[in-house]
């Protein structure tokens, strides 16, 4: 180490340490921890799913379309139905399937609400799961 001393003939003695070798060792240390650092590698080994083209594409559902007309008339598929009776039978024929079909509900917009609350607490009453209402972007005006 050295050391800086003034002349002995003023009053103030400044003395300095030079601090050049300790950067360059520090240095030094530096680059030998990098380089002894083993190189991570950060992978994640994961299981995916292989393409099998055994399974056939799904199905799309089988859906039933319910329409109620303004004066509150039932229509299944398009077809007038006689009654609330002729609605129950074929709900029940509905629900008693396997895999029942989607069951869309599409009342006309004069219609009163009765009507459609009629065929909801039908469905609901004999089991039916899968229904809904269709159309609703015509009720927002």
């Amino acid at each position: 180490m050295g050391m800086n001393v003034g002349n002995s003939s003023s009053d103030d003695v400044m003395v300095d340490m030079n601090t050049t070798p300790l950067i360059d060792v520090m240095l030094v240390l530096l680059i030998m921890l990098i380089i002894t650092i083993p190189v991570q590698t950060h992978a994640v080994n994961m299981n995916m799913p292989v393409n099998s083209n055994q399974a056939p594409p799904p199905t799309p559902p089988e859906i039933v379309k319910i329409d109620v007309d303004f004066d509150g008339t039932l229509y299944w598929q398009g077809e007038a139905l006689e009654g609330r009776g002729d609605l129950q039978v074929k709900l029940y024929r509905v629900a008693q399937t396997p895999d029942q079909p989607e069951v869309h509900l599409n009342p006309n917009k004069l219609v009163e609400y009765k009507h459609v609350a009629m065929v909801l607490a039908e469905a609901q009453r004999l089991g039916v799961t899968k229904i809904g209402i269709v159309g609703n972007e015509r009720f927002m005006n």
